[in-house]
């Protein structure tokens, strides 16, 4: 899977490009035990299938994770093969698609709609959007980066794979999309290059990323993200991270060592090259990283993806994401002693939890803390980007997460809403209780609706198989197209069991739970009583409590 670290291409031994069709997002590897243990988007199809939805109406655009969103263009042609499938979309089925983005693949959204702006006449953009998308859901959405990515670059991060965290290390800084995920800040930017272009001046000024001189503390993010000892050597050529052997032949040379200096680094000092500029000369991947940034990021013809993004353009835009689970928000590193890529080793992390910063040995870490914490891999700063798409009067509803008759339900009506200030309902929680909490704006630009969903220990890689986010995506769906939908969103009033696989056995009453909906009704091939609870009534008729 290595690419060129510079031009990008295979290795010379191995070619790899995504997969077609739907089997490239159900399963990563496929078989009767490692199909369940790698499954995507396979639980999601299934939930569109048992509600009607044809599988061919179901279209999978898979993409090469390993490119810049540029290469991903020079080299495959994503992004006219991706306007091509709206198109196609549209002329079968009729009417606009739902989209559907988890993680890098809403940055890679983001860079096709920025990129269609020049293949498409100003006056005609919002009109294509509006005639082939209808809605957006953002789900894990990194939307200003996530702080992973750092380590990946510096230690690698294996993801429980085989190999070894330097074989992981070069592997990842060899694909030019390493850039795509680091962490950068809110208060930077770079000059719209669609509005340079029809200008005509696009070739003759270059576009400065700059960022404000009054940006807050850690640029925004908790703390700082990497916190590094760069060391100090006496004589100029000497190895950065010289090995055993070669630290016993520096010393017997009489060689004097300063001592290391640590170096802290803000968001805003990744993205904008500061970082790997101060590295260049201690780690041959800052130059290749540095490259990369130059290249890939600052220069793209299209956008510079390490700036915030502002609300898509799109009628319904939906950002999703998990909540208040221990998420890494920065790192400690320092020599390791080894050679490349071996050459830094991770001496501490700080983690975000619940509106706390806390070191890898359970300290109280001084910082900006956000309200809440991430979802494990991205932060709650980068998620939570998205409220700044709410208008300044928001509607607030918290509801459990499991099936509820109302009863639990909290409700927050016109609640003002600043820019860049995170909302912070004035709820009540259960401690056993995990919650969802909708932010729902559907006022403040007419035709345009806005939501952001809040799931409680929602995890990041394993979200897109909730069941409660099908559940809650499905009714929405369905309101959404339902021609006697009365409200602008769905009701949260309550949620009652909406398949066979929803009701089970209440041993405690000795009856199946839910009876409103659910009635003891055995088939042959039902081993235990769960298994035997079915709904009274068809899904189709259930669904109109949600109209």
């Amino acid at each position: 899977m290595l690419l060129d670290p510079y031009n990008q291409t295979d290795h010379p031994e191995c070619k790899s490009r995504p997969d077609n069709g739907l089997s490239a997002i159900t399963e990563l590897d496929p078989g009767y035990i490692t199909g369940p243990l790698s499954s995507v988007w396979k639980e999601w199809i299934k939930w569109c299938i048992e509600f009607g939805i044809e599988a061919n109406a179901i279209i999978a655009v898979p993409y090469d994770w390993r490119l810049s969103p540029s290469k991903l263009e020079e080299r495959d042609l994503y992004f006219h093969k991706l306007k091509l499938t709206f198109e196609t979309a549209h002329k079968l089925r009729g009417g606009p698609s739902l989209v559907f983005a988890h993680s890098l693949g809403n940055n890679v959204f983001r860079y096709f709609l920025e990129w269609l702006k020049f293949e498409i006449a100003p006056k005609q953009y919002i009109q294509w959007l509006d005639k082939h998308i209808h809605a957006y859901f953002a789900v894990g959405a990194p939307l200003l980066g996530a702080t992973e990515s750092v380590k990946a670059a510096l230690s690698g991060t294996t993801f429980g794979l085989p190999i070894s965290e330097g074989t992981a290390r070069l592997m990842f800084n060899s694909f030019g999309s390493s850039i795509w995920m680091m962490p950068f800040s809110k208060h930077c930017s770079q000059e719209s290059k669609y509005c340079k272009h029809f200008a005509n001046k696009a070739k003759d000024i270059h576009l400065v990323y700059e960022c404000e001189e009054q940006e807050s503390n850690y640029s925004g993010w908790p703390t700082n993200i990497i916190n590094i000892e760069i060391p100090s050597m006496g004589v100029l050529g000497t190895p950065a991270y010289p090995s055993v052997s070669e630290l016993t032949q520096l010393n017997s040379s009489g060689m004097e060592c300063g001592l290391p200096t640590q170096l802290s680094f803000s968001a805003r000092e990744i993205s904008d090259g500061t970082f790997f500029e101060a590295i260049v000369d201690y780690d041959p991947d800052g130059k290749r990283l540095l490259y990369h940034l130059k290249k890939s990021y600052h220069e793209d013809e299209v956008l510079n993806p390490l700036t915030p993004w502002e609300r898509p353009p799109l009628k319904n835009v939906f950002c999703i994401y998990g909540i208040d689970s221990k998420t890494e928000v920065g790192y400690y590193f320092a020599p390791s002693g080894k050679p490349y890529p071996d050459n830094w080793i991770i001496t501490d992390i700080i983690y975000e939890i619940e509106g706390s910063l806390y070191s890898r040995s359970g300290d109280l870490v001084k910082g900006n803390p956000g309200t809440a914490s991430g979802d494990e891999t991205v932060p709650y700063h980068s998620l939570s980007w998205c409220k700044n798409w709410l208008g300044p009067k928001v509607n607030i509803t918290r509801a459990p997460q499991s099936e509820h008759d109302g009863s639990d339900v909290q409700v927050k009506l016109n609640v003002m809403h600043d820019r860049e200030v995170d909302i912070v309902p004035n709820m009540t929680r259960e401690a056993r209780v995990k919650y969802i909490t909708y932010y729902e704006d559907s006022e403040s630009t007419p035709g345009r609706r806005t939501a952001v969903w809040e799931i409680d220990k929602a995890n990041h890689r394993n979200i897109v198989r909730s069941s409660i986010l099908m559940r809650e995506l499905w009714l929405e769906m369905w309101h959404d197209n339902h021609p006697n939908t009365k409200s602008k969103f769905v009701t949260k009033a309550k949620r009652g069991p909406l398949r066979d696989d929803d009701c089970y056995w209440d041993y405690g009453k000795a009856r199946c739970a839910w009876p409103e909906y659910c009635e003891y009704r055995y088939a042959f091939g039902d081993v235990h009583l769960g298994q035997s609870c079915r709904l009274k009534s068809s899904s189709a008729d259930l669904l109109l409590n949600y109209v």
